[in-house]
């Protein structure tokens, strides 16, 4: 005896096999990452600086994060499902020859120098001396394509080059500019607590063809003595991208009246010599700041402010290219309601 198949049967069928097939795509990660809007984090409680006096009447700042974490297939095929998130390669997030664990605590050795440089900036606009020492190179970024990746890692720090001292980027310069484009270097390494010694090939610069390339992207590394007690506490957050919050922060509790009442996202790479230097997941950050409902968005000019304008709404972008830039820019705003 055969049973016939009713419609309720087949679309009974169909609608388990596609349950079970999202189920899998779902379960099954991908070779991409997903970045994520996070929150807007008041930077207030994160900083204690010695002696603060925050004015009274003052508004607030916050920094701003992304979540990162690895994309199923489902989502790699349907991005649509996080309207708001965007898709990265993995060597993207995690170099190559790096572990997950690595790349996070490279991203927290990041959040804890980008910590030291911001207070190094507000501190010095406010008139105080601080001493820093250069102490080698950061590896920053490492470039695909050349011979860096899986010989170098990120947050090494280079110390010498074929022997010759490199405490500077201009001095990593120097003696790279000696060098022909293809020549082998001895990099002298300090990761972590280890010395080492990497060999890398170099590349030719493709705007000058003369210059080798070594194969990353450099941050300078130092040590600090900064003349009053700074603590910031991020609270497991990684990356170099609050830097400018937590300037802005320390200025305030100083005394100074940075916010002059507004709602302040602010989000941007400090660097010594108090530029801001741009950040990535700019899409995510201002949904951050959509979320808090912030009055004013400050972030890196160029690219990273073009796009943070395409889905800004109604929130006020500024860009700025330096600390003190960012100053007069909140300070000539009218006085908060």
């Amino acid at each position: 005896m055969r049973r016939l198949l009713t419609p309720w049967r087949v679309t009974g069928g169909i609608v388990v096999l596609l349950l079970a097939t999202i189920l899998i795509l779902f379960s099954v990660p991908s070779g991409q990452y997903v970045l994520l809007p996070d929150v807007a984090h008041p930077v207030a409680p994160l900083v204690k600086v010695q002696g603060a006096h925050t004015p009274s009447g003052s508004g607030s700042i916050y920094f701003l994060d992304v979540i990162e974490r690895h994309a199923s297939e489902l989502e790699a095929l349907f991005p649509w499902i996080h309207p708001n998130g965007t898709l990265e390669p993995a060597n993207a997030i995690v170099p190559p020859c790096s572990t997950t664990q690595q790349a996070l605590q490279a991203q927290l050795q990041e959040m804890a120098f980008s910590q030291r440089v911001a207070a190094t900036v507000a501190l010095r606009q406010l008139g105080y001396h601080v001493a820093v020492k250069p102490t080698g190179v950061v590896v920053s970024q490492l470039i695909a394509g050349t011979n860096a990746p899986c010989k170098l890692q990120p947050m090494d720090i280079i110390v010498a080059v074929d022997r010759t001292a490199t405490p500077t980027i201009a001095a990593l310069h120097s003696v790279l500019g000696r060098v022909k484009p293809g020549a082998i270097v001895a990099l002298r390494v300090r990761r972590g607590g280890r010395i080492l010694t990497v060999r890398v090939r170099t590349i030719a610069v493709p705007q000058e063809p003369g210059q080798a390339l070594v194969g990353f992207a450099p941050d300078q590394a130092a040590t600090f003595k900064l003349p009053i007690r700074v603590s910031i506490d991020a609270g497991g957050v990684g990356g170099p991208s609050a830097g400018l919050a937590f300037a802005l922060e320390v200025m305030q509790k100083l005394g100074r009246d940075v916010t002059h009442g507004y709602r302040v996202a602010a989000t941007g790479q400090m660097e010594l010599n108090g530029a801001v230097a741009p950040i990535g997941g700019v899409r995510q950050k201002v949904v951050d700041a959509h979320k808090s409902d912030v009055d004013v968005l400050l972030v890196p000019a160029g690219e990273n402010a073009t796009l943070a304008r395409r889905y800004a709404k109604h929130l006020r972008v500024i860009p700025v290219s330096t600390f003190k830039q960012a100053l007069r820019a909140l300070a000539t705003l009218p006085r908060a309601g």
